[in-house]
């Protein structure tokens, strides 16, 4: 019971960053969820706010295997000359809140940086 309550403690201090991306769905990432990205790519820690565009902003692709998983993906060319693009995963849900009500929950799972040559 008291670690319990000392988890809802910490999540109720965690940093949230909320965007709205360009069809209009409001997705959010939680501190710890950029904590997890920057645990294998700690180079990435300066782009926070390229991340946050990335999903404002960005061209997505629904995962042919899970339908409610997107990658937003965006150009940068400060990621240069190792990498050009941030792929940002969200995955789309809904969940009850405390009236009852159906209301959607768009999260940030990870994040990377990746070098992609666009076809034309």
């Amino acid at each position: 019971m008291v670690q319990s309550l000392k988890t809802e403690r910490n999540i109720l201090k965690m940093k949230k960053w909320t965007v709205q991306d360009r069809y209009g769905n409001m997705i959010y990432m939680t501190e710890e969820r950029w904590n997890h990205i920057l645990e294998s790519r700690p180079e990435l820690e300066p782009f926070l706010d390229e991340f946050l565009e990335t999903i404002r902003t960005g061209r997505r692709r629904q995962d042919a295997l899970i339908p409610n998983e997107y990658r937003y993906y965006k150009q940068f060319d400060e990621l240069l000359p190792d990498n050009n693009h941030l792929v940002t995963v969200v995955i789309f849900k809904t969940r009850v809140d405390d009236a009852g009500n159906y209301v959607r929950n768009n999260f940030v799972v990870t994040g990377w940086a990746k070098s992609i040559i666009l076809k034309r």
